[in-house]
């Protein structure tokens, strides 16, 4: 690089001084809401095809798919349910 100073690598802040840092921390609870946002987007990725075909397959295994479905969502009931005991949605911690 020719010719530096600390003028020529601040940040250009439409004309203002620069004040405080240049990048802040994110907190980590964003993180963990993001993650869990994600988690449950997912599951209702796989809900629907199934709420889709299932008056179709209703007639074919209605009580298995049922059952496998059930199941499912009772593992993210679980999840839901250890979220609420470790407190990941209290945003004042």
């Amino acid at each position: 690089r020719a010719h530096t100073d600390e003028v020529k690598d601040t940040p250009y802040e439409c004309g203002m001084l620069p004040e405080g840092a240049g990048s802040t921390r994110m907190s980590v609870k964003f993180y963990l809401i993001a993650m869990l946002f994600i988690l449950f987007d997912i599951e209702v990725v796989f809900l629907y095809p199934w709420a889709v075909v299932y008056k179709e397959m209703l007639a074919e295994s209605g009580g298995l798919i049922l059952a496998c479905m059930l199941s499912f969502l009772g593992i993210l009931l679980v999840g839901y349910v250890y979220a609420i005991k470790k407190k990941a949605f209290d945003w004042k911690r």
